[in-house]
């Protein structure tokens, strides 16, 4: 044991830590204002180079987007998403040494969850509501290349002579923008059709997400739906490429949080640089490598504005949710142990999907109806999906078998719009879910809340499938005339 009058003759050991007063790693001359981890002191100018340098080359690198291409930048308002807007016009001003190439549009959709009996929420998020169910079909890729070609070199040299003449004619382009800046209107939906919000969509949205029993269906829910609502707005708009602001601390949280709710499937295209899994739009996370601490020295060194939208699980317990819980254990474990995030970040780069290529030659039945990603319950015999299925069908004869015991079966005279009805209605939908949608799906009271626009596809998806196997069932005619063995 340790004494009071002990003497050490050693000294201890004084782990030298960097400081301030430091000159920059990079330059060597200016004195550090920041560290972002051990040994990375940078000066101002200097953190700003790398900030914007780490931006390009995650662009340039991946070469996912074409010179001339439409690119819709998916803002909430948070510090991830500012930041990468603020690149973006950094890239596009006149004295960038190197102008980023595409044509930008931005999309702000107000997912606040708290808010959905306001009108403020509802006239943002409400237009889910009236979606076409085309939006869950996969669009042609070819869309997403440029006319001259698929190579990006073409795509260069046919950007090339469009940028000399632009700039010939500079003024052109800038009083194109300001008309249409002047013509902008927080009411114009898809094709300029305007809709007046009405009682009905306020009643739709507050049965919907009455709908769901736990916390953690509704934010998988609500992510879906966001990702339906950009998906179509890009459509329509003639957009070919959506950035998302998606951070390394954000995408490490969501890579452990999709692994717990069944999502393990597909964690190569949800946490990937670019997910095609649309065909025609494909989405790019160029924010990918920015951890948090970088995102937030950026944005405060260098006046970034950014607002808070509080959303579900705003000033909720850690373990309100499996996605609260997932964020809470990480940024935890991050303050203890710094290299937590980047560990785990690195581990999704080496993922790769074992199902088949996320693309448009995918027959739509292989695919599922909310998430579009590869449907993974076709699977052989001996999995860990089918073990799932078998044990909860024992809990659930278990549990039939402890109610009909005690005395007369409860169960529903008639089919029309009781339990049998919607349990019939639960199987249907569920046979074209991927297992994790199937979660969220189990946690609904009432599936005839979802959008008119899901409940559409799914119709005619079944349809679809009887249309395919028509010519193997048999007519009642036919099965009349089989003769029958033993009285069956």
């Amino acid at each position: 044991m340790c004494q009071v009058d002990e003497e050490y003759n050693g000294q201890l050991d004084h782990r030298v830590t960097p400081r301030v007063s430091k000159k920059c790693v990079k330059c060597k001359e200016n004195t550090t204002v920041l560290i972002i981890r051990a040994g990375d002191a940078f000066c101002r100018g200097c953190f700003k180079e790398y900030f914007i340098h780490k931006f390009r080359a995650m662009l340039g690198k991946n070469r996912v987007i074409f010179p001339g291409e439409k690119v819709l930048l998916a803002v909430s308002g948070g510090p991830a998403s500012s930041s990468m807007l603020s690149q973006v016009q950094e890239g596009l001003s006149r004295d960038a040494p190197k102008k980023l190439r595409f044509v930008p549009g931005i999309i702000y959709i107000d997912g606040n969850a708290q808010m959905i009996i306001t009108a403020l929420w509802q006239k943002h998020f409400y237009f889910v509501l009236s979606l076409p169910s085309s939006v869950l079909e996969a669009g042609s890729s070819a869309t997403g290349k440029p006319p001259t070609g698929s190579s990006y070199k073409a795509a260069v040299d046919h950007f090339i002579p469009t940028r000399k003449n632009q700039n010939q004619h500079p003024d052109l382009s800038v009083e194109n923008a300001q008309s249409h800046l002047s013509n902008l209107s927080m009411q114009e939906v898809q094709n300029g059709v305007t809709s007046p919000i009405t009682p009905e969509h306020t009643q739709a949205l507050k049965r919907l997400f009455a709908s769901v029993r736990t916390p953690t269906a509704k934010e998988d829910l609500l992510h879906t739906l966001r990702q339906h609502l950009i998906l179509h707005t890009a459509r329509t708009q003639g957009y070919t490429k959506v950035m998302m602001g998606d951070s390394c601390s954000r995408l490490a949280i969501k890579l452990l949080s999709n692994i717990s709710l069944g999502r393990g499937a597909s964690l190569a295209t949800d946490t990937g640089f670019s997910d095609p899994r649309h065909g025609d739009v494909v989405i790019v996370r160029p924010m990918r490598d920015y951890s948090s601490k970088e995102i937030a020295y950026y944005n405060r060194m260098f006046d970034i504005p950014s607002v808070f939208i509080p959303g579900l699980d705003s000033k909720a317990q850690d373990k309100a949710s499996i996605q609260r819980l997932t964020e809470s254990f990480v940024t935890k474990l991050q303050t203890d142990f710094p290299s937590t995030v980047s560990t785990i970040y690195r581990t999704s780069e080496k993922l790769h999907t074992a199902c088949p290529p996320q693309n448009t030659n995918t027959q739509l039945s292989a695919k599922c109806l909310l998430c579009v990603c590869a449907l993974d319950t076709k699977l052989e015999e001996f999995s860990a999906y089918q073990a799932t299925l078998i044990s909860e069908q024992l809990s659930q004869r278990r549990g039939q078998g402890h109610s009909s015991g005690g005395g007369q079966s409860q169960g529903c005279e008639t089919g029309d719009g009781g339990c049998c009805s919607s349990a019939k209605s639960t199987v249907d939908l569920k046979s074209l879910l991927c297992y994790s949608c199937r979660l969220t799906i189990k946690d609904m009271t009432a599936l005839d809340a979802l959008p008119q626009y899901i409940l559409s596809e799914a119709e005619r998806r079944r349809s679809q499938m009887r249309e395919e196997i028509s010519e193997f069932l048999l007519d009642e005619e036919e099965d009349e005339a089989i003769p029958r063995v033993n009285g069956s």
